[in-house]
């Protein structure tokens, strides 16, 4: 999947673009059809909410699901990154993020840049996000929310905020956020099951809380430059990788049974 240069100067411009329905329903299914077992696992890799059984995110499922393998290694995803980025890049993290009904917590505002640099030592921003909707995604289940050209202002000062959800997180102050909204406003993608979204890793985001009977579930991977790796390794292998191989692609017909 190639972009056109509108895109890619849409994408330098405003810090996103949004693809509805990029996926077929069938390739979706492969997706949705693992995710209750690999929830259901009790191991490190899954991150639950707060007072709650449900879970927040699962790290890593295409080291350990085959489905998941695919999709890490999808062109869809992956050819994007790469254009945009002018490198070969590799997965630095793997999340299959679970807002689920009645139980899905918020996401704080933050920069996901902020994190890597702080607890991974990412050198430069030259990293991105690609995320999946695995199910519809609609202005009640907890969108994300993103402020558009905030990843011009580059990164942006934040607290470790270790006590508002089970998982910590690098966040930002309200008095910026309110100038940075000031300025670009909010946006918030919503569409069917199979859309696909990327962002800059600087775009400033974030998501409410769940409260319908609607999950939310997002896959995203986070892709890195090669010769941008992490230079800290004290978190998790399974949060932030290791393994700096460029990726290699397999066929666009890669998830279909």
């Amino acid at each position: 999947m190639k972009l056109t240069a509108a895109q890619v100067d849409e994408y330098q411009r405003e810090g996103y673009l949004f693809f509805p329905g990029l996926f077929s329903s069938g390739e979706i299914g492969v997706l949705n059809a693992e995710v209750p077992k690999l929830y259901a696992e009790q191991r490190p890799e899954n991150v639950r909410e707060k007072g709650s059984a449900a879970v927040r995110t699962n790290f890593a499922a295409h080291t350990y699901n085959d489905a998941y393998r695919r999709l890490g290694q999808h062109p869809r995803l992956i050819e994007p990154a790469k254009q945009i980025l002018g490198d070969d890049v590799y997965i630095h993290q793997f999340k299959i993020n679970g807002k689920a009904a009645f139980d899905g917590d918020v996401w704080q505002w933050h920069q996901d840049y902020g994190t890597w640099f702080n607890d991974d030592d990412m050198p430069d921003a030259r990293a991105m996000n690609v995320a999946v909707f695995l199910e519809d995604v609609n202005e009640f289940n907890g969108p994300l929310m993103f402020i558009p050209r905030s990843h011009k202002k580059g990164r942006q000062e934040a607290g470790h905020d270790l006590s508002t959800t089970s998982y910590p997180l690098w966040t930002i102050d309200n008095e910026t956020i309110t100038r940075l909204v000031a300025e670009g406003g909010i946006i918030s993608p919503k569409g069917p099951a199979g859309s696909m979204m990327i962002f800059h890793c600087n775009l400033v985001h974030a998501s409410g809380s769940n409260m319908t009977p609607w999950n939310r579930t997002i896959v995203y991977l986070s892709l890195n430059s090669c010769e941008n790796h992490i230079r800290r390794f004290h978190r998790p292998e399974y949060i932030a990788h290791r393994d700096f191989t460029p990726i290699q692609c397999l066929a666009d017909d890669c998830l279909k049974n």
